[in-house]
């Protein structure tokens, strides 16, 4: 397993300008809570899953199997 950044610097500077504005909470959600601050729940479950491949949410990480 590995975690990287989106490729994309662009995506990636817009979603830590988000980040560092909402205090570390995801940018794309509207809810302030523990789950949704950055690396957010959703996207902690999904990396426990052996078998899942992709973006988080806001595109910020990307997990390879």
């Amino acid at each position: 397993m590995k975690i990287k950044l989106n490729p994309d610097v662009e995506t990636v500077n817009l979603v830590k300008t988000g980040l560092k504005e909402s205090g570390g909470y995801c940018p794309c959600r509207l809810d302030r809570t523990e789950d949704t601050k950055c690396m957010c729940k959703e996207f902690r479950e999904q990396i426990a899953d052996p078998d899942f491949e992709g973006f988080c949410h806001c595109m910020l990480y990307y997990k390879e199997k």
